[in-house]
């Protein structure tokens, strides 16, 4: 088993309580609605949200995925740490014995929020991951977080 740990970070003019809010804690009413095309759905099938539960994403026709479930390790409202593993991912599980991601924002000065992630991917036997492969993925994470920032530059008493 090989493991591979990648960081990523980036600037929001979005305070981290809100954006902490709107993105992880209110992700499986606002992601739909905001990305109806890629994710159909994200549904709590275990559990009441917080540490512990586990989510169902259902994305969208055309998508190499139909589904993945992740479990909640971490839901902290109070330090905006959210961290969770991939337990279910169709294709995915043939690679990777298991992802962890770990998420923090945290408040900058100017009022908005540096927002970091860590990607741990555990896989099996001696495949490697591809740079590309990552890089697809971020893109994708990336593109959630922008549509998220610019629905609460839009509305700015959402999630207030």
């Amino acid at each position: 088993m090989g493991v591979f740990t990648f960081n990523d970070e980036f600037t929001s003019p979005i305070p981290a309580a809100r954006l902490f809010k709107a993105l992880i804690v209110d992700s499986h009413n606002l992601i739909p609605k905001l990305m109806p095309q890629a994710i159909k759905s994200i549904d709590i099938v275990q559990g009441d949200g917080g540490a512990g539960s586990v989510r169902q994403i259902n994305f969208g026709e055309g998508s190499q995925f139909s589904s993945m479930k992740n479990r909640i390790d971490e839901l902290n409202e109070e330090t905006f740490t959210y961290k969770y593993a991939l337990i279910e991912g169709g294709p995915l599980m043939e690679k990777f014995e298991s992802i962890a991601y770990e998420i923090k924002f945290e408040p900058t000065p100017d009022g908005g929020s540096k927002n970091k992630m860590t990607s741990t991917y555990y896989t099996k036997g001696d495949f490697e991951i591809k740079e590309e492969e990552v890089k697809a993925g971020k893109e994708r994470s990336l593109g959630m977080y922008k549509a998220v920032e610019a629905y609460l530059i839009q509305n700015p008493d959402a999630y207030a």
